[in-house]
């Protein structure tokens, strides 16, 4: 069954490789939403229905970051269980850890691969 997919980054080159990364790494994916922010993705995922099924976001991006666009996103009750991948540049594990304990479901760190992707996606889809 195909997922609806939202991808969450400030980079349009970023969302587009993700993309086609996806497809690569043979994930079955159906409407692809893209935001460049945390704020953009809220709107998306309000008009998405409650049909997204997985989220990539990148953690650095301006108006809302993917920190707190992850707090956000679980609490909300139609998103909770929803898989969220973070994507980051960070040297630090800090921000990583932070997203883990909120609730993240894993984190890719760019330049990413499609067997990256997949191992990630593993027991989530």
């Amino acid at each position: 069954m195909a997922l609806d997919i939202l991808i969450v980054d400030d980079s349009a080159a970023i969302r587009k490789i993700l993309q086609r990364v996806l497809v690569q790494a043979e994930v079955a994916v159906g409407k692809v939403h893209e935001a460049a922010d945390g704020e953009e993705a809220l709107i998306r995922l309000e008009e998405g229905g409650g049909k997204v099924g997985l989220i990539f976001s990148d953690i650095n991006m301006p108006k809302m970051d993917g920190i707190e666009l992850l707090g956000r996103v679980r609490a909300q009750a139609a998103y909770r269980e929803v898989p969220f991948i973070v994507i980051t540049t960070e040297g630090s594990q800090q921000r990583v850890l932070q997203a883990i304990e909120l609730g993240a479901n894993g984190y890719v760190r760019k330049p990413f691969t499609p067997e990256q992707i997949k191992e990630k996606l593993v027991g989530l889809v």
